[in-house]
């Protein structure tokens, strides 16, 4: 018998999640580190983007993707320090909040009940999260 595709989440160690959006979906894998030095999924989120998002910035893209995913992984990674990977380098100011576009500024500190550091990853690294982000999302009709 193989192993299970998802692992069970281990709370006595820490979490790594991997985010990613594309122009019509965002995804988001939930891992830790097992055993054998590798990192396994626990928990994989996907969404469509609906018409007034897929309209947004890529930086409005990547941000929500990390707010959406954070808020469904909430029971999993808060009140606890875990490690955020992004192949979107421009949102490494997360945690600083400033600027002019008021909806990031929203998000970064809606961001801020998290205890995480943003780690900035290239895209062919980001295989798990990319797959999800670029699932073949149906066309909408209404």
């Amino acid at each position: 018998m193989s192993d299970p595709v998802l692992r069970a989440p281990d709370f006595d160690k820490p979490f790594l999640v991997t985010t990613d959006a594309t122009e019509r979906g965002v995804g988001a894998v939930l891992m830790q580190e097992g055993p054998d030095q590798e990192f396994h999924p626990v928990v994989f989120l996907s969404k469509k983007l609906s018409e007034r998002e897929s309209n947004w910035s890529v930086s409005e893209k990547e941000c929500y993707t990390i707010v959406n995913a954070l808020a469904k992984l909430r029971p999993y990674v808060c009140g606890r320090c875990f490690h955020l990977q992004t192949d979107h380098a421009a949102l490494q100011w997360l945690h600083t909040a400033t600027g002019n576009n008021k909806k990031l500024i929203r998000w970064g500190l809606a961001l801020q009940d998290f205890d995480f550091d943003i780690q900035h990853i290239s895209g062919a690294s980001n295989k798990g999260a990319d797959a999800l982000s670029h699932e073949s999302f149906p066309e909408s009709t209404g």
